[in-house]
């Protein structure tokens, strides 16, 4: 097993290059100016190029990459353009909001993907079937921010049960973990949850109907064993795909919405991902993006480690 992981997270390492270089060219390959967003209109040629060597802006892209990596390494991802200040505290701040927003999603999509895949694989092709299976496609075809925007209508502007928008009581931006605040957490994770419940409850629906028509699991009922045992083995020969799409969903719901932090207001990094993309906001959209990518490809890791931690073929193949 160890070397099993050390050679996964020897994987990772070109891989993580990969996605800094890919990052940092991204949001150079756009047109128009980044300094635009934070010069005056009469603003002079001097001026310009002072703030375009204050940021870098005036080397090659090769010297540009280096020095960025090499400060990203060291927790460095420069100054926010539009509000001048550090990028790695504006992203941690929203990162931890998305978090939060995910745990929940993931607590709401994945208890109820596994619930309704499971029944209707055990019972394929009846009425319980058809209607987990209905309300799965109806989680993946159903647009995520409308489905928000209907909740906001009907539990905040009609009942009045729910805040519309915002993460905590007064605009605060800050997290704990009382009512006052889960309240406002509630309508966005139900959204958010929605798809990945339709994809779990499809995937884990095939595989558990794929493994129950399987040799072994008629050999285990003709031999007697309780059907609560037989579950035991179909749950763990599921587990691993199970828990690789499980794993990516989180990652998508990680890499936070921008639809969905938009509609409710929610200082994910999804909405700030989004500030920074119409303010041009360079080095606040290059860190936003590697540290959600870094997020993705930690994550695939820790999923590959569990896998093989469940099923001991995939660390012999």
């Amino acid at each position: 097993m160890f070397v099993y992981i050390a050679r996964r997270v020897v994987y990772v390492i070109p891989i993580v290059l990969s996605v800094a270089l890919v990052c940092f060219l991204l949001v150079h390959i756009t047109p128009g100016d980044p300094l635009v967003a934070i010069l005056p209109a009469d603003a002079s040629q001097e001026l310009a190029q002072q703030l375009r060597v204050a940021y870098g802006f005036d080397r090659p892209l090769p010297v540009q990459f280096g020095l960025w990596l090499w400060r990203a390494l060291h927790g460095d991802l420069g100054a926010s353009i539009a509000t001048g200040r550090p990028v790695l505290a504006e992203v941690l701040k929203a990162v931890g909001n998305t978090v939060t927003l995910a745990i929940a999603a993931a607590a709401i999509g994945f208890t109820l993907g596994l619930f309704f895949g499971l029944i209707a694989g055990y019972f394929r092709d009846t009425w319980v079937d058809k209607v987990a299976t209905s309300i799965a496609i109806a989680g993946v075809s159903v647009p995520h921010y409308w489905l928000g925007m209907v909740l906001v209508i009907i539990f905040s502007v009609q009942l009045n049960w729910l805040p519309a928008v915002g993460a905590g009581p007064g605009g605060s931006g800050s997290w704990a973990w009382d009512w006052e605040h889960i309240k406002y957490l509630v309508l966005p994770a139900i959204t958010t949850s929605v798809i990945p419940m339709g994809i779990v409850t499809r995937t884990v629906r095939a595989l558990t109907g794929d493994i129950l028509s399987q040799d072994f699991v008629e050999a285990l009922r003709a031999k007697g064993l309780q059907e609560t045992k037989v579950f035991r083995h179909v749950i763990k020969n599921a587990a691993p795909t199970a828990l690789a799409v499980m794993g990516l969903q989180l990652g998508y719901m990680l890499g936070g919405s921008i639809l969905i932090e938009t509609v409710f207001s929610w200082p994910g990094s999804g909405l700030l991902l989004n500030s920074a993309i119409f303010q041009r906001d360079l080095p606040l959209l290059q860190g936003t993006i590697l540290v959600l990518a870094l997020f993705f490809v930690f994550l695939n890791l820790l999923v590959d480690i569990a896998q093989a931690s469940i099923d001991p073929r995939i660390k012999r193949s």
